[in-house]
């Protein structure tokens, strides 16, 4: 564990403040609207509903975000880092299907951050209804959310350094504000009590009662978030800062149910009357509504973040074609993504007018982040396995979580229809991108051809001295998928002596591993044939920048250093002033020349990748590569041997 990590395990009020600006926005800002979906539209305020809905609320926290997440999910890190790639990293090596709920949970977080910004900045601002019933919320909503995918590409370091007090602030108010009201009627403490919450459940029919559960389920949206940053943060500043966030969240709702018995057997309109916005004292009303807004902002830019964090994980992965991605400050682990951040603020939009206001959207939300919990709680189970915990508590795991997430799906499939075709619309399109990249490039390489490097030495280091051959470069250097150093793939051989034959002072062959790990950069070097054929394989974490360019160089310059291998140009008038010799990369880019032997299914994947590559950005840049120093070729893949072909010859 590097030392960056280990820090960040320990227990700082700066990493409590941090863990409060960058965890909690999206769990932070739900009693902006748990209360108004739990209630309803033209529903009469009932004390069994108010009651039972403090009760679900308490015991969901506690069920789902306290043990799930906050004591047992935590426990899954990776080298100190979180998120469900992270977790899949961790145990893809015990069975290969495990690649399922990974692309399916990873979906259903990038289409959860779709929906979470306009509900919450929806939310927060038409709090202002309350004071200027008239004033068009839809389009202040768009503005900020414009103007924060906007600043995106500009970093968030410098304001993000007041996200933690401004968060701190919040949840303090929500506190107080709380207790403000529960002090007018004490007794609203025995709504804790899980009685309350099977009450309600079983005085209710089946249609109702997954109705409930669904608008509970919204206080919990943001417990994925909380494993998702802890690589952030650190497992222990998450759990402490918990304590302090679960009690402000308890407080609110407690407050928030004493205003809504108040108001027991009247139908209000609690969009206009959002019992958030009515335990606030008229004077506080519009700084309420401010610091609201700004912690809804906090909520997306979390959120936004993470999707950028997500994106980068799934393409060094091969779970996501290549993007361009973006560092806009030193700040470790930030960076941006434009492709996703400008395909999520028109999704963000999308939803804004198609919605329209936030009791709409309440419909779309939470259907998504129930399936990536559901997804995490399968993969967990197996890195529980991993680290050889009894079966029988895995089991006890595995019942629980997948009965109570299967409960609240089938809550929030009720949704469907109102809105919840949304955001499974927009996970299904994902996992269709996710799905066929990773799907072709198994289909690709099972038609690589590998043969033994060994077979090839004398060959190369002929040609290598061979001056009837004009020379190509000096160092020759190519990019192998081949994972052992005894093999190479045939076409690269072929690059080499046939197409056009290449002489070169140096062959390189460069192989990326892509590790478990996520920051490893290690390297290992092996001489072939000693300074005429040179292997480097990179390890690399999954969230390591793939600069090839750059960490190649290094490589070489660290060889030259301890006289290992001699990159002096062989031109005589060169080589006599020690001027270094040109470098020149290679990139073979495998065609899919004849597809008559795959099936349907392989075909429509092959057309949908080829289609992806084409908005995708080119291996060579996607590794780093300086352009000017590249060649690409296209080689065929030849999907059918030429011996299996039968032809007869008549004349």
């Amino acid at each position: 564990m590097s030392s960056h990590n280990k820090d960040l395990q320990k227990l700082t009020a700066a990493g409590l403040l941090i863990s409060l600006g960058i965890i909690y926005g999206d769990i932070g800002t739900s009693p902006l609207y748990v209360f108004k979906a739990i209630i309803g539209e033209g529903n009469a305020i009932s004390e069994a509903v108010v009651l039972g809905g403090v009760s679900l609320i308490f015991w969901t926290l506690t069920l789902q975000t306290t043990i799930k997440y906050v004591i047992i999910t935590l426990q899954a890190d990776n080298k100190g880092e979180g998120g469900i790639f992270s977790l899949f990293s961790l145990v893809r090596r015990r069975a290969k299907w495990l690649i399922i709920p990974a692309i399916v949970g990873g979906c259903a977080l990038l289409a959860d951050g779709i929906i979470t910004p306009p509900i919450t900045i929806s939310s927060a601002i038409e709090g202002l209804h309350t004071i200027y019933p008239a004033v068009p919320t839809m389009y202040v909503v768009i503005a900020i959310i414009l103007g924060l995918f906007f600043i995106q590409q500009f970093g968030t370091s410098l304001v993000g350094k007041a996200f933690g007090p401004i968060m701190f602030l919040w949840f303090s108010m929500m506190g107080v504000l709380g207790i403000g009201f529960i002090v007018q009627m004490p007794g609203i403490i025995k709504a804790l009590n899980p009685y309350y919450a099977y009450d309600l459940l079983v005085s209710h029919d089946l249609h109702a009662a997954f109705g409930v559960l669904g608008a509970v389920f919204l206080c919990t949206t943001g417990a994925e978030a909380l494993y998702s940053d802890l690589g952030h943060c650190g497992r222990s500043n998450i759990r402490i800062s918990w304590i302090f966030v679960k009690t402000c969240l308890i407080l609110n709702y407690l407050g928030q149910a004493v205003w809504l018995l108040q108001h027991q057997g009247q139908v209000l309109d609690l969009n206009k009357l959002n019992p958030f916005y009515q335990i606030m004292p008229s004077w506080f009303l519009i700084f309420g509504i401010g610091i609201a807004t700004v912690a809804a902002v906090i909520a997306s830019q979390a959120l936004i973040s993470g999707s950028y964090t997500l994106i980068a994980e799934a393409v060094r992965l091969n779970l996501w074609p290549k993007v361009k991605i973006n560092y806009p400050s030193e700040q470790k682990g930030q960076l941006y993504v434009p492709s996703i951040n400008w395909i999520m603020c028109a999704g963000c939009i999308g939803v804004v007018c198609l919605f329209r206001e936030s009791a709409k959207m309440e419909a779309a939300y939470g259907l998504s982040i129930t399936v990536a919990m559901l997804m995490t709680t399968i993969l967990v189970s197996k890195f529980l396995k991993r680290r050889k915990v009894p079966s029988y508590l895995i089991n006890l795991f595995l019942v629980i979580y997948l009965l109570v997430e299967g409960i609240f799906l089938s809550g929030n499939l009720g949704k469907f229809v109102d809105g919840g075709w949304f955001t499974l619309s927009i996970g299904a399109l994902l996992f269709g991108v996710m799905w066929s990249w990773h799907t072709a490039r198994r289909i690709r390489n099972r038609y690589v051809k590998f043969v033994e490097i060994e077979d090839y030495y004398d060959v190369l280091k002929e040609l290598s001295d061979d001056e009837t051959v004009p020379k190509y470069a000096s160092q020759l250097v190519y990019l192998t998928s081949a994972n052992f150093n005894s093999e190479i793939e045939s076409k690269i051989i072929y690059s080499i002596l046939q197409k056009q034959p290449k002489r070169a002072d140096v062959y390189w062959l460069v192989h990326v591993d892509v590790m478990d790990e996520p920051y490893t950069r290690d390297y290992e070097v092996d001489f072939l044939v000693p300074n005429k054929l040179i292997r480097i394989d990179f390890k690399l974490g999954f969230r390591v920048e793939q600069q090839i360019n750059l960490l190649f160089r290094k490589v070489v310059e660290d060889l030259v250093k301890k006289g290992e291998v001699d990159i002096t140009s062989k031109y005589k008038s060169l080589n006599q002033r020690k001027i270094v010799g040109d470098f020149r990369f290679v990139v073979i880019e495998k065609v899919l020349s004849r597809s008559h032997s795959l099936s349907l299914y392989e075909r429509i994947i092959m057309a949908v990748h080829t289609q992806l590559k084409k908005v995708s950005i080119s291996e060579e840049r996607g590794f780093g590569l300086d352009l000017s120093f590249v060649t690409v070729e296209k080689v065929p893949l030849m999907l059918t041997d030429p011996e299996k072909v039968v032809i007869n010859r008549v004349i």
